[in-house]
């Protein structure tokens, strides 16, 4: 199994704090990212780990994204970014892509779904009931979020399984995507989305990644004492969203996690371009 780390959508450039490891980025501002996985497994082809932003969001990102939300997050337009591409130029074909797991279904996650028509869409039940059932709490903020333009081909929306007492390293309510051998899963970190999860994956050396999606946004906030949040984030973090308190006691225990079984687990965030350097930023010998 080969996981590759996958830029699939540049947006506004944000200056470093000036506590930055070092990665190898360039010095200065860096874009912000949307840090998206893509796994190639033996039994279940490719498996994409959020989407970022899609072809058609490049073509017209004021209409598949909104206007406003342009406005304020500057996406670049280079179509060489987007999942498809990168994916073609890996020398794979769209179809390749049989099974999308999201970490929730905001529009910088869900945006290249159209560009997998095929593929089966899975997301944990909490974050299904929300986007699906009209009367979830969170309904019409789940429907909100999920652009219309990347949802009208009608994506093969898929609710993960839940495993009564399943834990990951102490995290209840663990979910399994259905049809899925790989060991992958589903990790509740609620707060920013009314399902919003981290998707938690072993590589072949037996060490978990686990893709935090925005349950925080900056490496400071879980690798620092107190936590460091970025202040171009803070705004991003309040709008977005569904509950402050477990969005605060999510982060936390993602401190935690990072302290305590780092040797573990590595856990990167959805939009930390430094995070992201890490991982693809050659190392000399």
């Amino acid at each position: 199994m080969r996981i590759h780390h996958l830029n699939c959508g540049s947006l506004r450039k944000i200056p470093p704090l000036g506590g930055e490891r070092r990665t190898g980025a360039a010095p200065g501002q860096l874009a912000t990212v949307c840090h998206c996985l893509l796994i190639e497994t033996d039994s279940d082809g490719l498996v994409l780990v959020d989407t970022g932003l899609g072809t058609a969001d490049r073509r017209d990102p004021e209409g598949t994204l909104g206007a406003d939300w342009v406005a304020y997050a500057q996406p670049a337009r280079d179509p060489e970014e987007s999942a498809l591409q990168q994916i073609i130029h890996l020398g794979y074909a769209p179809q390749d892509v049989r099974h999308i797991v999201l970490t929730h279904l905001h529009r910088d996650h869900t945006g290249g779904l159209p560009d997998f028509p095929r593929a089966r869409v899975h997301v944990h039940p909490a974050e299904y009931r929300a986007v699906t059932d009209p009367d979830s709490p969170h309904h019409q903020h789940s429907l909100d979020r999920f652009m219309p333009a990347h949802r009208a081909h009608g994506p093969l929306l898929t609710p993960a399984v839940a495993e009564d007492g399943a834990q990951w390293f102490g995290f209840p309510g663990v979910a399994r995507p259905q049809g899925l051998a790989c060991e992958l899963l589903l990790v509740p970190l609620p707060g920013h989305s009314a399902g919003h999860s981290g998707v938690a994956v072993r590589d072949d050396a037996g060490r978990w990644l686990l893709h935090a999606g925005d349950a925080y946004m900056y490496h400071g906030e879980i690798e620092q004492t107190p936590p460091l949040s970025h202040p171009a984030f803070a705004p991003v973090q309040h709008g977005a969203q569904t509950d402050i308190e477990a969005r605060v006691a999510t982060r936390d225990r993602l401190h935690a996690l990072h302290r305590d079984h780092g040797d573990q687990v590595t856990v990167f965030s959805a939009h930390d371009p430094w995070e992201l350097a890490r991982f693809t930023t050659p190392t000399s010998a």
